[in-house]
């Protein structure tokens, strides 16, 4: 009887790959750059200096090959697991999903993967999210804003450095990246003085906020610096979300004060107040001229689109990102962040005075 043909063995080398040829090892990468593997791992690992041309020669063979670093592996050889922890607050946010897609991208190319946990604004719940980053073993943190005390986060950054935004802390073992609050706040006001407006509302953020405190000094110093007397009354209580920005505009609609702007302390908070507004028959711009802040995508394809501050949201992440990158190699951070820039759109007029 004739026997069936032995089944041959598949090797793990041959394993097919996504390609079906076989996985890309490392020194397939150095070989195709033209360098020792050892110098592929040493960039992949973060702790090589090499010339722009020999990084680019093995990023080229990476993309080609379509090389993927074995994260455990990695963090096996050099005492890391290649994560980051981010401790965000509402992942539902289009301010906060700006900031993670930037922290992602950033990390993507270094080989490091995200890990995203949110806090709700409940300084309890940072807590919790903070102890369950560490307990997962992460290279670093990021934490963006929140509740917790700047105590609180030099003592879990006695475990692993941390980049904080939003905040002006610094010591070995953190940095922080703060945008700058105050003059956008100013030139938001700026530009509804310069239209015409003398009565000026301001819908505020959280006052727990760093962020909100500097955008209502701007709003002050603007005033200020055009003679203009300030008026509390004025000022609403907000919260940077949609449902804040309406109930603030009721509350001062219903206050029969006489205004003809409004700066809004978010764009979200605009949005909301716009919607307030429509519903009480008041026209933007015709009747109230109304400016936000952040330049979200939901900005300019409001109705009407809004005038608003930009600040590059995702350039917030992703200079987060490599803020943490060059600590976990031992270099200082240099963020270079864009300042502050006004977006001039339909939602403000000029009028007479």
């Amino acid at each position: 009887m004739t026997q069936p043909p032995a089944r041959r063995k598949r090797s793990p080398s041959t394993a097919s790959g996504a390609t079906g040829s076989g996985p890309v090892t490392l020194g397939m990468v150095a070989k195709a750059a033209g360098v020792s593997p050892s110098t592929v791992s040493r960039i992949l690992n973060g702790t090589a200096t090499v010339s722009p041309e020999k990084r680019e020669a093995i990023d080229e063979a990476i993309r080609t090959l379509g090389f993927r670093p074995n994260p455990v592996a990695r963090g096996l050889a050099g005492g890391r697991t290649l994560s980051v922890g981010v401790l965000t607050q509402t992942i539902n946010s289009p301010f906060y999903g700006e900031a993670l897609r930037g922290i992602e991208d950033r990390l993507e190319v270094a080989g490091y993967i995200p890990i995203f946990v949110s806090g709700h604004w409940h300084e309890a719940e940072e807590h919790k999210a903070m102890q369950a980053l560490l307990s997962r073993r992460v290279d670093g943190l990021i934490v963006l804003a929140g509740r917790m005390s700047n105590e609180a986060l030099e003592t879990y950054a006695q475990q692993v450095p941390m980049v904080v935004v939003g905040r002006e802390l610094r010591t070995d073992r953190i940095f922080s990246i703060d945008f700058d609050n105050h003059t956008g706040g100013l030139l938001a006001t700026q530009h509804l003085i310069e239209c015409g407006h003398r009565r000026i509302a301001f819908i505020a953020g959280d006052p727990l906020h760093k962020d909100a405190l500097d955008r209502e000094a701007g709003y002050r110093a603007a005033l200020e610096r055009a003679g203009i007397a300030f008026d509390p009354a004025l000022v609403l209580k907000g919260d940077f979300t949609e449902a804040g920005g309406l109930m603030a505009v009721n509350r001062l609609l219903e206050s029969g004060l006489a205004f003809s702007a409004i700066f809004a302390a978010n764009d979200q908070t605009a949005i909301g107040a716009a919607l307030g507004l429509y519903r009480r028959n008041v026209r933007v711009p015709d009747d109230v001229s109304l400016v936000g802040f952040d330049d979200l995508a939901p900005a300019k394809f409001s109705v009407p689109p809004l005038t608003t501050i930009r600040q590059s949201v995702y350039e917030i992440g992703s200079e987060a990102a490599a803020a943490m990158l060059d600590m976990l190699k031992g270099v200082a951070p240099a963020p270079d962040l864009p300042p502050p820039e006004l977006v001039a759109r339909e939602s403000t007029r000029r009028v007479a005075r």
